[in-house]
Order: C-alpha cells, then sequence, then structure tokens
C-alpha cells in the first residue's frame, strides 16, 4: 500500500482559482516563528544572489584583462 504524503508543497504555476489547488495561507495568519524564519530565509536568497552575480562579474573581468 502506498504510503499517503504527509506534506504538500504549493504549485506556484497552477491557476489559482482552481478548486483542486491548495490555497497559501495569508502571510498574517503563519505564526510570528513562521514569519521571521521565512524572511530570513528569503533575505538569504536574495544576498546569496547578488553575492553569485558578484563573483560572476569578477570572473568576467579577469578573463577581459
Amino acid at each position: 500500500m502506498p504510503r499517503q504524503p504527509t506534506t504538500y508543497q504549493f504549485d506556484l504555476f497552477s491557476n489559482p482559482h482552481d478548486a483542486e489547488t491548495a490555497q497559501m495561507p495569508p502571510w498574517q495568519a503563519l505564526p510570528e516563528e513562521t514569519r521571521l524564519t521565512l524572511t530570513k530565509l528569503m533575505v538569504r536568497l536574495v544576498l546569496d544572489h547578488v553575492d553569485g552575480e558578484r563573483a560572476v562579474r569578477r570572473e568576467e573581468a579577469r578573463h577581459d584583462a
């Protein structure tokens, strides 16, 4: 017998009006600890992305010299 999944990953690219698509909870409905954790993770993601772009530019500049 297959095991039923215990978590659900939201489909970010589905039709939001589809009745079978799980709806994301409103931000304010999330526990404060969850909001703080998500905010920290998003900041880290953005900063890591910017750092990655800087590293690529430095590498490209070395090739141009």
